[in-house]
């Protein structure tokens, strides 16, 4: 009787192991910003834009918008890290979807309409780091072992 093997699952690069936890903790954010208490202020978060006074750990401006932003990016990040090609766009494309949104962030006028997602000071120095973190881990545990010629 022959028995059935279950294929060998290849461990996880750095690499992929890096862009699961970034997506786990993006994961983790999105939840934590949908619970009173975590997220002050919660009865005044509005869908999108400026008006919502709501804060993460009362320091970070969230809405519903931003929340379901940061748990699709986790999703994202937990199936991406699933080859090393995914983890590594992951990283570095969304390192520089974080950079895009510093910038936004530094131009807009915060009490305008502009102001959709939205971010206040402390977004902005938080969206710069992850876009250098990640782009950082991409790009360093994303090189390629360069092979040995004899």
């Amino acid at each position: 009787m022959a028995t059935h093997r279950p294929a060998a699952v290849a461990p996880r690069t750095p690499l992929q192991q890096a862009a699961l936890l970034v997506g786990a903790v993006f994961l983790l954010v999105g939840v934590l910003g949908f619970i009173p208490g975590i997220t002050s202020d919660y009865d005044s978060m509005t869908f999108a834009g400026h008006h919502s006074d709501a804060q993460l750990f009362g320091v970070f401006q969230v809405s519903v918008l931003h929340n379901i932003v940061h748990l699709l990016f986790g999703v994202a990040g937990l199936v991406l890290s699933q080859s090393w090609q995914g983890s590594r766009g992951f990283l570095i494309g969304g390192g520089v979807v974080y950079l895009a949104l510093w910038l936004f962030g530094l131009l807009i006028d915060r009490d305008s309409a502009a102001n959709f997602v939205p971010v206040n000071e402390a977004d902005n120095w938080l969206h710069l780091a992850l876009g250098l973190g990640m782009i950082a881990l991409g790009a360093l545990l994303g090189r390629r072992a360069r092979r040995r010629v004899p």
